[in-house]
């Protein structure tokens, strides 16, 4: 039997373990995630969310160790998306007449799109409440954070958020609360996660903050990962500077090589940023993950990416980091295009077009080596890069 766990009294964490989940959406999720569904017992007991649907019977598991799952009066569905509504089918075969509360429009439109009309939907606005004993529950809309549907609930007698996709992580873990698996490990996982779930959407987030100020809790309980309980102040002023969408001063190199030029001008660059006081990373595209460099793309100001030019484009690699990066859309960058070529440089001016489509600062012309790295050339290459970030400084 599997057990629900009590986050604060008569507030249970009857969720699934993803052990093995490695890639959502294209994001590698290479400590597996959690789907997190809370149940209240109340006078009128109400479950909040449920879970991917191949969890489902963890799901129901957890839920029987504390209540039948018949006597559920309520269900919140904070989010359409499968991964937190996947499991009301198999609900609503066991408790028909419970009533599912979700958002209005947007929510009902999607639970009936997935799931049909056999569902008994309640739909609700910012600001409305539902009683369910000595609790009442407060819904607020948080349209695109991430989805058009998007709300959280506030449990004022508990102090409780529920937040949904909003302060979550992937991230699997026997224990379920910040402080005891410590704050650095949750916040490398919670970068992640917003930077590639969240981040095109700074500006909604920065709504949504603004709005959530007027509610007190000392707890946030979202859909993925553990639970904030001790470090609620921390992950608050990570997601007010992430959205603020300011970044810090350091540059990420990433590349992909053929001959090793590329390569070479890449390490060029980057001693070029040691040499004036930014700190740097450099991420060879072979090696690195686009979702892990994604959570350092979040906070980076100078992007440099480098392709050499292969059948007159750039490198399979580097086109789809650029496809990924242009859809989260990091605003306010500097870009720093580059590569090598043998007939023509076709595969950084690629690069060029896109940094340019994504809105980013870019010098006239992409940094370019014609055949195998010299010494002359890389000189070249280190102070040109130096002139332009001093130019940009000198703009700013």
């Amino acid at each position: 039997m599997l057990k629900a766990v009590e986050i604060k009294p008569d507030v249970f964490w009857v969720g699934g373990i993803d052990w093995n989940e490695r890639n959502f959406h294209g994001y590698t999720t290479e400590r597996g995630s959690t789907y997190n569904a809370y149940l209240i017992l109340d006078e009128q007991i109400t479950l909040i969310d449920t879970c991917k649907r191949p969890f489902t019977g963890e799901l129901i598991d957890r839920i029987s160790d504390i209540v039948d799952p018949a006597s559920i009066a309520y269900v919140v569905s904070n989010h359409v998306e499968m991964d937190h509504s996947g499991g009301l089918p198999a609900l609503a075969a066991i408790v028909p007449d419970a009533t599912i509360v979700t958002g209005e429009p947007k929510g009902v439109r999607g639970l009936r799109a997935h799931y049909g009309d056999g569902l008994n939907l309640m739909g609700v606005k910012t600001g409305d409440t539902l009683n369910i004993g000595k609790r009442t529950l407060t819904f607020v809309q948080t349209p695109m954070v991430h989805w058009p549907d998007s709300m959280v609930t506030y449990d004022e007698y508990d102090k409780i958020l529920f937040s949904n996709d909003s302060f979550g992580q992937h991230y699997a873990s026997s224990k379920r609360f910040d402080d005891e698996v410590g704050l650095p490990e949750v916040l490398v996982q919670a970068q992640k996660h917003y930077a590639n779930i969240v981040m095109p959407y700074g500006k909604n987030v920065e709504a949504a903050l603004k709005t959530l100020a007027a509610y007190h809790f000392d707890m946030i309980a979202p859909a993925h990962g553990i639970i904030w309980r001790t470090h609620v102040p921390e992950i608050l002023d990570c997601y007010r500077q992430w959205s603020s969408g300011e970044p810090e001063e350091y540059v990420l190199v990433v590349y992909d090589s053929m001959w090793h030029t590329t390569e070479a001008m890449a390490v060029e660059i980057t001693e070029a940023f040691m040499e004036m006081g930014i700190p740097a990373r450099l991420l060879d595209l072979k090696v690195n993950h686009i979702s892990d460099i994604m959570a350092e793309v979040l906070c980076a100001r100078y992007i440099a990416v480098g392709s050499p030019t292969l059948n007159k484009t750039m490198m399979p690699t580097v086109a789809a980091f650029l496809c990924y990066m242009r859809g989260l859309a990091p605003a306010g960058r500097v870009g720093i295009p580059f590569g090598s070529y043998g007939w023509a440089p076709m595969g950084p001016n690629e690069v060029y077009q896109q940094l340019e489509s994504c809105k980013f600062t870019l010098p006239e012309a992409p940094f370019t080596h014609q055949w195998v790295e010299d010494e002359e050339g890389l000189t070249r290459l280190h102070d040109e890069v130096i002139q332009f970030v001093s130019l940009f400084h000198a703009k700013a």
